[in-house]
């Protein structure tokens, strides 16, 4: 296989990146070593589309945070994806707190996001009735913004191949070859993939890779964010994303709604050894009710349908690099992007573009880039003429697979045979929601399970939750 360009993972910011190539007249392949795009930390984060307002100035975070968030009701539009501007308030509950709002609103300008205002405490409980009443006042943030990060990433991939991309899942990174100073191509798990130019965007694994061309004067460990999410029925509700006051250390443990009707609260900040270890605790867990109380009292745990976590990929030295070298000139390093990831992948791609082209790749426009992405039509959003009409097209919509989500076996074949094929019981889930309602899946899990296996024409046994080896069946009880 050759490639223009080989893109080393297929997170937001690889399928970013990819889609943006796709821009030119190149040769794409993207890799990753997971069954599906997205599979680590682009599936597990807050959701959050955010200004850059507390990024740390003058750094290429800050520019590239900032850059993006505008982008997104185009990127959004064009990919068919759901984003909401809701806007979010940062509450100050004490005095100290209190204190300190001129300084992240001056942090805020240096920033280059003018648009925050402060807010008095009477003007926070208009906003926000579920407020503690011991609010002193806030700062108002109304470009924070939520998205479906699941289809994000999804939509950047599907028109990436929908532009010409080729995306090789399963495929893992084995080793980069170099001859004369310059990369060749990669090794992987499905043979050697020739390349002009290689960019790094593996995330978690970014210093592994970084490790084949000896480029790895940093290492990441994965810094654990858990969360709960609760039904969409809970009687606690906020209608923005209320942040706490930012440390040095995370954001913070937010409340916020999803652009599906649940609300989701978290995460936790524990630096971890183990790049896998998506575990939740009971003290994780424990802290996050006990700091989002202080802010939202009424929050109800009893309405929690599930709890997850996701690993951030800590960079040590910390900061957003995205690198090239003069001894390997045709290798890009991205390392260092953590909660700001989702967000920053619309300007990632924009800037790793320019800079392969000042590295000498030669892009000549792709005059028949078509940016348009259709997710697939969704039952339960369509009013009772759109539905017969669809059930008229395709009968398997007639049969509701997800009761909780009003998710048919129509949506769940499309899913299976689309441009990214979902072919895990957590892509599908990642896709259409079958599997996020109240039950979580016990209802329809094995009907997803029947249906996965048929269409790939595989046992029934061979069906995996999300990667290699978490099998969801062992055999027949019959």
């Amino acid at each position: 296989m050759k490639a223009d360009v080989l893109v080393i993972g297929a997170g937001a910011v690889g399928c970013s990146i990819a889609r943006e190539l796709t821009r030119y007249n190149l040769n794409v392949i993207v890799v990753d070593k997971n069954p599906d795009v997205g599979g680590l930390a682009s599936k597990s984060n807050s959701a959050i589309i955010h200004t850059g307002y507390d990024a740390s100035p003058g750094t290429l975070e800050s520019e590239l945070v900032v850059a993006a968030n505008p982008m997104y009701d185009k990127i959004a539009s064009e990919l068919d994806v759901p984003f909401s501007r809701v806007g979010a308030i940062l509450p100050a509950i004490t005095d100290e707190q209190f204190e300190l709002l001129p300084t992240l609103k001056e942090k805020a300008f240096k920033n280059r996001v003018y648009d925050i205002e402060y807010l008095t405490k009477e003007k926070v409980l208009e906003m926000e009735p579920n407020m503690t009443p011991e609010v002193r006042g806030a700062l108002y943030i109304p470009r924070e913004s939520i998205i479906d990060p699941f289809l994000l990433v999804v939509g950047y991939a599907e028109n990436a191949v929908a532009n010409g991309a080729q995306f090789l899942l399963n495929t893992e990174v084995t080793g980069i070859e170099i001859k004369d100073g310059r990369i060749t191509g990669a090794n992987t798990t499905k043979g050697f993939i020739e390349a002009k130019f290689i960019v790094n965007a593996a995330g978690l694994f970014c210093d592994q890779i970084a490790s084949f061309v000896k480029k790895n004067d940093f290492f990441v460990n994965p810094r654990r964010g858990q969360f709960y999410i609760l039904d969409k029925n809970t009687n606690c509700k906020t209608n923005h994303i209320i942040l706490p006051i930012p440390t040095k250390l995370t954001k913070g443990k937010l409340m916020c709604p999803t652009t599906h009707g649940n609300m989701l609260i978290g995460p936790t900040a524990e630096d971890l050894e183990d790049k896998l270890d998506a575990s939740t605790t009971k003290e994780g867990l424990q802290s996050i009710v006990a700091d989002v109380k202080k802010m939202i009292p009424c929050v109800n745990m009893k309405d929690t349908i599930t709890q997850f976590a996701g690993l951030r990929p800590n960079r040590n030295p910390e900061g957003l690099h995205i690198d090239a070298y003069d001894d390997v000139p045709n290798f890009v390093n991205i390392s260092g992007v953590r909660s700001t990831g989702v967000t920053g992948s619309a300007a990632i791609g924009k800037y790793v573009i320019r800079l392969l082209q000042t590295m000498g790749m030669d892009a000549k426009p792709n005059l028949s880039f078509n940016p348009v992405r259709k997710s697939i039509p969704c039952f339960h959003e369509m009013d009772i003429h759109q539905k017969e009409e669809i059930i008229r097209e395709d009968k398997l919509y007639a049969h509701v697979v997800c009761r909780c989500e009003t998710i048919t076996e129509g949506e769940i074949v499309r899913a299976i045979h689309s441009p990214i094929p979902a072919k895990t019981v957590d892509a599908i889930k990642r896709r259409l929601r079958a599997g996020m309602g109240r039950c979580q899946g016990g209802f329809c899990g094995p009907k997803v399970i029947e249906i996965i296996a048929r269409e790939l024409g595989i046992p029934q046994e061979a069906v995996v939750k999300d990667r290699i080896g978490s099998n969801m069946l062992e055999g027949k009880a019959k």
